[in-house]
């Protein structure tokens, strides 16, 4: 398997993953809000024989200093416990840390996400519509977050897609 950025050419798979993955159009309209709005800072893919296998997505957020979210993270449904999903954040995760991001938030499986260092704690001073039991953050970097607290905003896409604006 090889992880690599994501680029226009691979946009129909991803889409078909995404729809694969999740049974619906809603990640793929949110990808595609996030690319029209410039709103990625990184976007990597999982190649296995010239087929993309998984993706993953980390949008910039308003609130603390240099913060990503990570939304979303799929694998295709056949190949799914196989660890690609796991390789594919760990890889992107440390090109993040390289690319001088602090922390990420992600709503999602405490029980999944916390293999990787995230944290429901660490993001208890952090208002967001996505606050509560899922709602964790991982410091890229030792004290990323020390002192930052407040409003957390996400890209305008994910209020759009929910109907929030």
């Amino acid at each position: 398997m090889i992880c690599r950025a994501a680029s226009l050419q691979d946009f129909e798979q991803i889409d078909a993953l995404l729809v694969a993955a999740f049974g619906g159009r809603d990640e793929v309209r949110l990808m595609q809000g996030l690319r029209a709005a410039n709103d990625l800072a990184l976007e990597q893919i999982a190649v296995q024989q010239q087929e993309i296998v998984g993706h993953i997505a980390f949008s910039t957020v308003t609130g603390p200093d240099r913060g990503l979210a990570l939304a979303p993270l799929s694998v295709s449904p056949s190949l799914q416990g196989q660890g690609i999903g796991s390789e594919l954040t760990r890889q992107s995760l440390d090109l993040a840390r390289q690319q001088g991001w602090r922390s990420v938030f992600v709503l999602g499986d405490p029980g999944y996400y916390r293999r990787f260092g995230f944290s429901l704690e660490a993001a208890k001073p952090f208002q967001s519509p996505y606050s509560g039991e899922h709602f964790m953050v991982l410091e890229l970097v030792e004290d990323g977050l020390t002192g930052q607290k407040g409003q957390l905003s996400h890209a305008p896409i994910f209020a759009q897609l929910e109907g929030g604006e």
